[in-house]
């Protein structure tokens, strides 16, 4: 049953813009955010490199979308959907600057007997995590089949994006989100 006090779904993008690809959840939320509307309502939040600052907001909605680079022994620019219920107990972003990742957020929620929301971790396998702001070219060039992915997955829970006639790119996306004026 939906709980009118809890927002229906929410997109999160994670991730270090000072470390590479570590970033591409933030520069992918911010992307969707400026180039696309969506109905119903979707919460969109740049959770960068929050960590326990997310935790009040697992609570606060029914479906949650986590948008990360995550580390997988494949290709780098390959996109992963996996239910978050399957990366229990590994923590995305464990360590580093993320100290706390989401998913630990969520573990943290389930061993104190709290509910979570339903959750799925759309991934993207980095080229290359370092000290650097921007993405490398192997993930600019996977950018957006990332969008794409993350769209098509809207559109199997039911929801619907419009795409906006003046789009930003991404080159203004990461000048944006690195350098605001």
């Amino acid at each position: 049953m939906y709980d009118a006090s809890k927002n229906k779904l929410t997109i999160v993008g994670v991730g270090n813009v000072l470390q590479l690809d570590d970033g591409i959840g933030v520069y992918a939320i911010s992307y969707l955010e400026q180039n696309y509307t969506f109905t119903p309502a979707i919460k969109c939040i740049n959770g960068g490199v929050e960590g326990m600052g997310l935790l009040n907001l697992l609570s606060e909605t029914e479906h949650m979308i986590i948008l990360d680079a995550i580390e997988i022994n494949d290709e780098a620019g390959s996109i992963y959907v996996i239910p978050a219920s399957e990366l229990s107990g590994y923590g995305l972003n464990g360590g580093g600057a993320h100290e706390i990742g989401i998913l630990q957020c969520f573990d943290m929620l389930e061993l104190q007997g709290k509910p979570t929301p339903q959750a799925t971790v759309i991934g993207i396998v980095p080229y290359l995590v370092s000290f650097d702001i921007a993405l490398s070219t192997e993930l600019e060039t996977h950018f957006d089949k990332y969008i794409h992915t993350i769209l098509h997955h809207l559109s199997t829970l039911g929801y619907s994006a419009s795409a906006l006639k003046n789009q930003v790119t991404l080159s203004d996306i990461i000048q944006k989100v690195n350098f605001p004026s």
